[in-house]
């Protein structure tokens, strides 16, 4: 967090027009003078009647299907009566004592789903007293909490050495925007009745939001996520969006309402002059749902709020939306760099992407999020796209027509020089190889530069271990002790033993660039490991689609200097394995997809991918991984497995090692 000298700064620039703080970005070189905040005052007048999320007594609520509906009315109907989940000191406290994060965020969590499922009974149930007390205890307990911040992310400790939340400083974070939002949504559907039922509740709702939030956001300028600094990531709009929502539903003076919208469109605009021209989100897809897709759900507000006037079809947006179907591999199963999950999580709001997608005319994109769009909606994503899901439902296939991904053949994208080739177009069947340079200074960064996942009939079975549960340790100064961080536990090289460097300069040169036609990207990766020279290592991966194979190829010229005391004599090369390995002594193996859960494997039907390479150019070693994180168990099941090939050739600090993957059906 900045001091006070240097805030001072900052409040003084952005209130210099020629600052490069105020340069415009997409949406104020769209928009101009339309979010002034004399222009916003008159054009968010009657916004609230022109949002798509109604009020529980509106006939939209008549069309919410009710299998859209079923597992949240059951889970709902058993918890009601129940006592509610209730958070403590303790269990905030536990990060800054033992590092533990999801002691709190786990109740916070359950407390907020809890929330949404009566919210959404009340809608459907009519003017029923017994939901919509259920409704106005859960709201209280939110106006009740200590701090709506979560504690991982509160600087209470860092400034005073406490570990209570200190009412009096309200840290701004993801957390407290989530429930602003939480609350302006129920304000939206259930006003009129909280009035009716528990009269104050509203003024209550409209002050801790005020204190906690808005008053906050207007007030400071320091907040990291604002992106002054130039690092803008995935916290700016996901907090931006979620005020934008707090202040139409939730301020009531136009002219501070206006005022917070300017700050949240000039806060979005700085977000999407970060993306580059290909629309690639470094921090991955599980990352893009909560960073690129919070920027669609803020934009998609505004376009209503302002009844069209406030559209935003700019090129940047039209490419974000391309980014989930650009890195799937099949099934659930997607590219996962940096801190993610490598299969899709559950309760993503797919009919937001959808919405999206259509919105900009992307036909892929739509066809791509239509196919993932569930018939049934999950409290987990949050109130605001719950309501979303049930009242802009996407229309349904025509009868016994089931939407396809379009499954793109191939996708590169050149800012951070990730290259996805299939074997068939339009199929998961046969090989997906995907290909990552970049650089080791990303949002969220995994040791990763030059890494490869290899997929078979769509699931990975060379993979990226991903995102394990996070604690203090994650974002801080020992991050890369974490294994799954770690370079020597991704599919890289590991030149003398060396881990690869942290910081934008330990990064990738392309050397060759892929095409849809010769899907093959050369990397040099020597700088990476903090060589002078990034042809000191060089990759190649390759596809061939006419003979169904995949070839990752490696050669390397070292500074013998390199090779000190303090590392080891010798090159190894990784590859980091899912499912269950089977070693020849000939210069073969065999993984299959035995062991991955959800996926079956049926001995003697089902396919693996066999591993070749020239018999005597490598020792081979084989390392176990016995998960014990729960978030990677849930993905991988009890193990992964590091196949590592050590050069004899490196004394030297020259060589070469090529492995030709393929599949088979040989057991």
């Amino acid at each position: 967090m900045a001091g006070p000298a240097e805030t001072a700064s900052v409040v003084a620039a952005h209130k210099d027009a020629t600052s490069p703080l105020n340069a415009a970005g997409p949406l104020r070189a769209m928009w101009g003078r339309k979010v002034t905040n004399d222009s916003l005052e008159l054009l968010l007048v009657g916004s609230r009647d022109r949002l798509s999320i109604r009020p529980a007594d509106d006939d939209a609520w008549q069309g919410v299907a009710p299998a859209a509906v079923e597992l949240l009315v059951d889970q709902a109907t058993a918890e009601r009566g129940t006592p509610w989940p209730q958070p403590l000191v303790s269990h905030y406290s536990r990060y800054f004592r033992d590092g533990n994060r999801t002691a709190y965020e786990a109740l916070v969590g359950a407390r907020q789903q809890r929330l949404t499922r009566a919210v959404v009974m009340a809608a459907l149930r009519g003017d029923t007293t017994e939901w919509l007390d259920e409704v106005i205890d859960g709201a209280y307990l939110l106006c009740e909490q200590s701090s709506w911040s979560w504690a991982a992310h509160d600087d209470v400790f860092a400034v005073s050495g406490e570990v209570v939340p200190d009412p009096d400083r309200p840290f701004l974070d993801l957390g407290a925007g989530e429930v602003a939002a939480q609350l302006a949504w129920i304000d939206q559907v259930l006003g009129e009745r909280l009035d009716r039922r528990a009269p104050g509740l509203r003024r209550r709702m409209r002050y801790e939001t005020h204190c906690r939030v808005i008053q906050p956001f207007v007030d400071r300028f320091d907040w990291h996520w604002l992106g002054f600094d130039g690092d803008v990531h995935n916290w700016n709009p996901w907090i931006h969006s979620n005020i934008i929502a707090a202040a139409l539903l939730l301020v009531d003076d136009p002219q501070l309402q206006a005022h917070t919208i300017s700050r949240c469109i000039e806060g979005l605009d700085r977000f999407l002059a970060s993306i580059p021209d290909d629309g690639a989100i470094d921090e991955g897809f599980a990352y893009w749902w909560n960073g690129a897709g919070r920027a669609l759900e803020g934009l998609a507000i505004l376009d209503e709020a302002s009844g069209g006037v406030l559209s935003a079809d700019a090129p940047v947006v039209r490419a974000m939306v391309s980014f989930p179907h650009r890195m799937h591999l099949g099934g659930r199963w997607f590219l996962n760099v940096a801190d993610g999950p490598a299969r899709a999580a559950d309760g993503l709001p797919w009919d937001m992407l959808y919405r999206a997608a259509i919105r900009v005319g992307d036909v892929h994109a739509a066809q791509h999020a239509e196919a993932f769009v569930r018939d049934h909606v999950d409290s987990k994503a949050g109130l605001g796209r719950v309501l979303h899901s049930l009242l802009q439902p996407v229309p349904g296939p025509p009868a016994a027509k089931s939407p396809q991904p379009p499954l793109a053949a191939f996708s590169y994208l050149p800012s951070v020089q990730i290259m996805v080739a299939r074997q068939r177009s339009g199929s998961a069947h046969g090989l997906t190889l995907t290909a990552k340079g970049g650089h080791n200074g990303e949002h969220h960064n995994h040791r990763d530069v030059g890494s490869v996942v290899v997929a078979l009939d769509g699931v990975p079975l060379l993979v990226d271990a991903g995102q394990p549960t996070y604690t203090a340790q994650t974002f801080g100064p020992d991050r890369y002790q974490i294994r799954a961080m770690q370079s020597s536990w991704h599919n890289v090289p590991a030149p003398f033993g060396l881990e690869q460097g942290t910081g934008v300069e330990y990064g990738a040169t392309v050397i060759e660039e892929p095409t849809g036609a010769a899907p093959t990207l050369t990397l040099g990766l020597g700088t990476a490991y903090g060589f002078a020279q990034a042809e000191q290592w060089i990759r190649t991966a390759a596809l061939n689609r006419e003979d169904g194979s995949i070839v990752i190829g490696d050669r390397w010229e070292l500074p013998t200097s390199a090779n000190s005391q303090t590392r080891q004599p010798d090159v190894a090369i990784a590859y980091l394995i899912a499912g269950t390995l089977q070693l020849s002594d000939d210069g073969i193996a065999t993984v299959w997809s035995e062991g991955i859960p959800g996926v079956a494997c049926i001995p003697g039907h089902s396919r693996g991918l066999r591993l070749r390479w020239k018999p005597g150019t490598a020792v081979v070693h084989v390392d176990e991984w016995i998960l014990d994180d729960p978030l990677l168990q849930d993905i991988w099941g009890k193990k992964l497995t590091r196949l590592r090939f050590r050069s004899p050739s490196a004394t030297s600090a020259t060589g070469e090692f090529s492995v030709i993957m393929e599949a088979t059906n040989e057991q």
